[in-house]
């Protein structure tokens, strides 16, 4: 037998990657009786019948699993953000940040666009940038053009034998991304997002793609503005700087808003914290608050 991965499930029969190659593959009768859940993701081991047609015989256990998207076994999410035109909404970022490590799945960013950015910036310019600010608190960042292939490389490396999942706004350059790091597989533009609109089965409207030696899901990933539910305590272990300074606050049930002797609050004054980091947090903290009083 062969181990590959799910890609899709379209028609009664499922697409599995092994060996460099996809399979069309169809169900032994065990799997139809107990009415099995498949999701692109998972791994799966298939018996060739001829060419490259096959049966699934066993499905390995999941990882994780994601219900937006449906897939499963994801390693990592790619966060993509133009750093201008239009300009990053980090808000957002922050955002899906907070659901990415909700869901204990590793966010990478990726800030596109690096060329026009280049070309705007004022000489002698030394503000910090969006860049500089995530780097800092300890994520893994690039900076790439898909135009000129600018970083290309460096973020392909990330994806090899992974399972990631594309993440961002309109307009900010993931199908451009994909094209750039599979040369000769072309998306249009909107692509990616438009494919999650397909039809209500999961395995229609999620289908994983070959990319720079991994497999990426052409959805929109972690689309929803809404945070995922939690506790108002829980919400800074979201966010790493915050979560290395809190048992420093008098209090141990300190949210970090108006109680005093806070770490993050004294951080914050000290220059240690971006303030508008802790801007975002205060208005999700409201929102968390919201939520636990409605439910």
């Amino acid at each position: 037998m062969i181990e590959g991965v799910l890609l899709k499930g379209y028609g009664g029969f499922y697409y599995v990657y092994a060996e460099d190659r996809v399979w069309e593959c169809s169900l032994r009768g065990r799997f139809r009786v107990k009415d099995q859940d498949f999701l692109p993701g998972d791994r799966v081991k298939i018996l060739p019948v001829e060419e490259d047609k096959a049966t699934i015989e066993a499905v390995e256990p999941r990882r994780n699993a994601l219900s937006r998207p449906t897939i499963a076994n994801v390693d990592q999410a790619l966060l993509v953000f133009a750093l201008t035109s239009p300009k990053p909404d980090l808000n957002l970022l922050d955002r899906l940040l907070i659901q990415v490590t909700d869901a204990e799945i590793e966010p990478i960013l990726v800030f596109t666009k690096l060329d026009k950015y280049e070309a705007s910036l004022t000489t002698g310019s030394e503000e910090p940038t969006s860049m500089d600010v995530y780097r800092k608190i300890g994520y893994t960042v690039f900076e790439v053009s898909n135009e000129t292939g600018q970083g290309i490389e460096e973020v392909g490396a990330r994806l090899k034998d992974k399972i990631s999942v594309l993440a961002g706004p309109s307009g900010a350059g993931k199908s451009s991304l994909f094209n750039a790091l599979s040369p000769g597989k072309k998306l249009k533009t909107g692509e990616l997002s438009l494919k999650s609109k397909r039809g209500r089965h999961t395995t229609r409207h999620v289908e994983l793609m070959v990319c720079a030696g991994g497999l990426v899901a052409d959805t929109p990933g972690f689309s929803s503005l809404f945070l995922p539910n939690m506790k108002r305590a829980e919400l800074a272990e979201c966010f790493p700087e915050f979560a290395q300074r809190r048992r420093r606050c008098r209090f141990n049930s300190c949210i970090h808003d108006k109680e005093p002797n806070c770490a993050i609050k004294e951080a914050l004054e000290n220059g240690e914290i971006s303030p508008l980091r802790y801007e975002h947090y205060l208005i999700f903290l409201q929102e968390v608050i919201e939520a636990e009083r409605k439910y």
